[in-house]
């Protein structure tokens, strides 16, 4: 058949889906391609979408004429191409659109709870041009188990960072999912704490050689480190400074005379560690659980003392029982070292002040604030920075805490999260899964994923 006739003889409903991908498909491209018009040469591929429509010049489906004569084959070919579409549809909607996003830990309790499941949008804050295509979907960095483990993505080809037009940015109050900066270097037997933490603790050399302890050291590109999830505290172009827990900002370019510091909102959400002394009873799981404390969270340290994360309501609740003598909110020494480690005296409930960096700003290096910004020197823009010198910023970088205060590995611990890192704004829960009742929570599932 000629190409004239098979154009005559394409129905009214083929050059209707045509159109209707190709406009799609149109619309994508110039999506991608914003802001660096090269990209749309991806639209000479624009033919080959609406011949798959009409004439079917090529011949896609060269398999489904063997339907009566080679049934295995058929049925071979249809298995096949059924998979290789779901999972080309899934690798573009996870990348572009949205993806799903499980509470593993306690860090936003009891804003966000463990066993959450979130929609997470990517276009919020516009969808990152993946820096390592080459992947399997639905993972991150491993291969499931039973695939044998392993990378499951390829390092070549590597595409520089670039980010899609989105309708908003990172927000002071949003709970927003990153990629963990301090992930591009993982120990692969001993995740928790991070790489850096135990350099420092242990020494670069004993974490390198003692294989049997820390395991292989592996280094992991931006997109395919662990997804955090986090609420933005501080934005680019912020000052920030901890006082007793309360968070404080100020909007202060560096060369502005500063304003007065704004005390953050305090959200309903936000716990934070408690010292329980009782007069010897013993406070029951079961009452504790309606309390709403975990399980997990539930430390009894001494016959008389426990330690629970507690919202305001949830300590004035429990000083109501007349066996509790007394309830302290936890030293800030038992919180560990805070970021940048070993070049301050801050700790995590004192912190500060320091300045988040925005894109184009520029600081003088000086021996106090060297450490602070080395690693996005070192790290993230791969710039040289120097005591003395300048340094201009060539990214905006964002401030993220848990509302579990006590309880979250955060940018108290390892610093600024870059722009590049950004993952996307979980929107709503679509289902809840309680492992104390071993069921789920019906009255979480549809609930706004914010937190406030």
């Amino acid at each position: 058949m000629s190409f004239k006739e098979r154009i005559a003889n394409v129905p009214l409903k083929g050059w209707i889906a045509a159109g209707c991908w190709g406009t799609l498909y149109t619309v994508f491209v110039i999506w991608v391609a914003w802001g660096d018009w090269k990209s749309l040469g991806w639209l000479v591929l624009l033919p080959l979408v609406a011949d798959m429509f009409t004439t079917k010049y090529i011949n896609y489906g060269w398999w489904r004429k063997y339907k009566d004569t080679k049934p295995a084959l058929y049925t071979l070919c249809s298995w096949i191409d059924a998979i290789v579409f779901a999972l080309v549809a899934v690798y573009f909607i996870n990348l572009y659109i949205f993806q799903n996003y499980q509470i593993p830990s306690s860090s936003l309790e009891k804003s966000l709870r463990v066993g959450d499941f979130l929609y997470v949008s990517k276009m919020a804050y516009g969808a990152r041009v993946p820096q390592t295509p080459l992947s399997m979907p639905l993972t991150q960095h491993t291969m499931p188990a039973w695939l044998g483990g392993g990378k499951s993505y390829i390092d070549w080809p590597h595409w520089e960072y670039k980010r899609l037009k989105g309708w908003t940015s990172p927000k002071k109050g949003d709970i927003v999912v990153f990629n963990f900066p301090a992930g591009d270097t993982v120990c692969l037997k001993y995740q928790n704490p991070d790489y850096y933490t135990l350099c420092h603790v242990y020494g670069k050399e004993v974490v390198h050689a003692r294989k049997d302890v820390f395991g292989e050291i592996v280094v992991r590109p931006v997109d395919r480190r662990e997804n955090y999830v986090k609420r933005c505290v501080g934005e680019p172009g912020d000052s920030l400074r901890i006082i007793n827990n309360i968070v404080y900002t100020k909007p202060s370019a560096i060369s502005c005379q500063p304003s007065e510091w704004q005390r953050e909102p305090e959200r309903e959400g936000v716990q934070l560690n408690y010292i329980v002394r009782t007069d010897g009873y013993v406070l029951s799981e079961k009452y504790l659980l309606k309390q709403g404390i975990s399980i997990e969270d539930q430390h009894r340290v001494e016959e008389n003392v426990y330690i629970f994360p507690l919202t305001k309501e949830m300590k004035n609740e429990l000083a109501k029982n007349g066996h509790i003598v007394s309830i302290t909110v936890q030293p800030s020494e038992m919180g560990g070292e805070v970021y940048p480690l070993g070049h301050n005296n801050w700790d995590r409930d004192n912190y500060g002040p320091i300045y988040i960096p925005k894109k184009g700003d520029k600081i003088l290096i000086t021996e106090e604030n060297y450490w602070l910004y080395k690693r996005i020197a070192d790290a993230y823009e791969k710039k040289p920075m120097k005591i003395g010198e300048e340094y201009e910023f060539a990214m905006d970088y964002y401030w993220m805490q848990g509302d579990n205060r006590h309880n979250s590995a955060d940018s108290r611990y390892w610093g600024f999260v870059p722009e590049d890192h950004i993952v996307g704004r979980p929107v709503f829960i679509w289902l809840s899964i309680d492992k104390d009742k071993h069921g789920i929570r019906w009255e979480r599932l549809g609930r706004k994923a914010t937190g406030r």
